[in-house]
């Protein structure tokens, strides 16, 4: 009986410890745009988020990454494709050039706040400035995207897939702005 007892014990405290691990992924995702995106998109790495906001930060960076390369191969690929017409290739290339910039970013700024578990006060606020600057530049860059489909010349299927791949990220993207923004706040 007291080996059952302390099983369910055991039990009890990991179930509420995960619980409050996606609570605070829940709570602090309040702080986005896109709220269901980012407690979804984040939740699977709650165990090692904990309630730490650089690590919800990186996770949210990362899986920004993960979206931009995506959304970065779908385009490459359209690019090859031999059933665009001149204006569609065109637009799908600037908007490839736009992604690829925008992955710059992303990265640079995932190397930057990697340097910042080392820094404090000042130099702390420098390197998440850069970060935060980075990412509204990488938002810029998806939104600058979507321009070159803004014409008459340009519609349906092209228009439509690059818009969801693009707003994909661009949701991805929010949401890690928001999160930086609340990591400096605390």
């Amino acid at each position: 009986m007291a080996n059952l007892t302390l099983t369910l014990f055991i039990l009890a405290v990991l179930f509420l410890a995960g619980t409050i691990t996606a609570d605070y992924i829940t709570s602090s995702c309040t702080a986005t745009t896109y709220p269901r995106l980012c407690v979804q998109s984040l939740s699977p790495y709650a165990e090692t988020i904990k309630h730490n906001p650089a690590e919800l930060t990186r996770f949210a960076l990362n899986v920004t990454l993960n979206q931009s390369e995506s959304a970065q191969s779908f385009l490459q690929k359209l690019t090859e494709s031999k059933w665009l017409n001149s204006r569609e290739r065109s637009a799908v290339g600037d908007c490839l050039e736009e992604v690829n910039d925008s992955l710059d970013r992303v990265r640079n700024s995932i190397r930057e706040l990697n340097s910042v578990d080392r820094v404090k006060g000042r130099e702390f606020l420098l390197h998440m400035s850069n970060v935060q600057t980075w990412i509204s530049s990488a938002l810029t860059d998806e939104n600058t995207c979507m321009d070159g489909f803004s014409g008459q010349e340009i519609g349906g299927p092209v228009q439509s897939s690059v818009r969801i791949q693009i707003s994909d990220v661009a949701h991805f993207t929010s949401n890690a702005l928001a999160l930086i923004n609340h990591y400096l706040i605390l």
